[in-house]
């Protein structure tokens, strides 16, 4: 019998994205597995299910959820809904089973194989499956959105009757994919951009996209691609030259953020006091604590003149087009365990040994 592979509906306040389109549905079918989508899963991300009957999908209402031996989700289902699915079967999405006791005691009381996206290895092979780029790409660029929509200034130069407007300068903090997107956007928009990160290697990047980078004077450069911890001296000679930078700087967008750990605090209350007023920032980083002391996760509020917001899942604003990046991500994922209709996992596969939660003590992949 056929493999069955169920695309959950999402249930998270505001979650717009679908884990499966029906492009990744056809080719889901054409590796032999059924496809069950649940009624209405992508229709706040443009999808119909009368589109995902043509590709080859069932669509029920979830009331076979217990039958199904792969599911598919964006955000982890709650822990009263993995209660009904199929002893052993396979789950996988964005799960951050650690990030809520419940959930990882769910998640193991039913013996769910469980493949959290977020922590697939950062190698090359991995690029065609990283979730965390692709929505990161979005994110970046609705923040930049965003924050041109709450600035009191124009972006780009204009030359008027009432005069020559200057161009709004804008400052990207932290040049990951998520940072890198918010250059070219804020670019585009015709600001004066500048990308901040403590890594002296992403100069290059910015300076690729038309931005300047801001140099500090302060590298933390460390292996890996990754940044070292800075010493406190090296910290307190950033941030005074951070904040003496910010009282010129008309929007700041931040986006620095590590897998899996608090965002860093980059913009202390004291900087944000001597901003000029009508000034904005605009904080990607607010879900994991914000790379802003004063951000309010979720909040958009006035602090003294400056205004912060704390956008939440922002990828879920741009649905289409982050459901099918995300939906491609799942389906190279999948397809490496579901094959000619059956499940073929391959523990000596690291994407595997190393994805999978709970960790595999069997998996020769997984002593790293």
């Amino acid at each position: 019998m056929a493999v069955e592979v169920r695309v959950l509906k999402e249930t998270a306040p505001g979650e717009r994205r679908v884990a499966a389109t029906p492009e990744t549905v056809k080719k889901l079918v054409a590796a032999g597995a059924r496809v069950v989508v649940e009624r209405g899963a992508g229709a706040a991300a443009g999808f119909i299910d009368q589109a995902y009957a043509d590709a080859g999908a069932a669509v029920d209402d979830g009331e076979g959820r217990a039958q199904a031996d792969v599911l598919l989700c964006v955000q982890p289902p709650p822990s009263d809904a993995i209660a009904g699915f199929k002893a052993g079967a396979t789950l996988v999405g964005m799960l951050q089973p650690t990030a809520d006791p419940a959930r990882a005691d769910a998640l193991q009381a039913r013996g769910l194989q469980s493949f959290p996206l977020e922590r697939l290895p950062r190698t090359t092979r991995a690029q065609a499956m990283d979730v965390l780029s692709s929505q990161a790409g979005m994110a970046g660029y609705k923040a930049v959105l965003i924050a041109a929509q709450l600035a009191p200034r124009f972006f780009p130069m204009l030359t008027t009757a009432a005069g020559t407007i200057r161009p709004s300068k804008v400052l990207i903090v932290g040049a990951g994919v998520a940072g890198l997107q918010g250059v070219a956007t804020a670019k585009r928009l015709g600001a004066q951009v500048e990308g901040f990160d403590v890594r002296p290697e992403t100069r290059e990047q910015i300076e690729s996209l038309g931005g300047r980078f801001l140099d500090l004077g302060v590298s933390a450069a460390g292996e890996g691609g990754y940044a070292r911890q800075l010493t406190e001296e090296e910290r307190a000679l950033q941030q005074q030259r951070l904040a003496d930078h910010l009282k010129g700087i008309d929007v700041v967008v931040c986006t620095a953020a590590v897998p899996g750990r608090r965002a860093p605090k980059i913009i202390t209350a004291a900087m944000v006091a001597g901003m000029k007023p009508g000034s904005v920032i605009v904080d990607l980083a607010a879900e994991t604590g914000g790379n802003c002391e004063l951000t309010r996760p979720g909040e958009t509020y006035d602090a003294e003149g400056v205004t912060i917001a704390g956008p939440l899942n922002l990828a879920s604003l741009g649905a289409v087009h982050a459901s099918e990046m995300y939906a491609r991500n799942v389906l190279n994922f999948v397809s490496l365990f579901v094959k000619d209709g059956a499940l073929q996992f391959d523990w000596n596969d690291e994407l595997l040994a190393k994805t999978v939660w709970p960790e595999r003590s069997d998996a020769p992949a997984q002593a790293a």
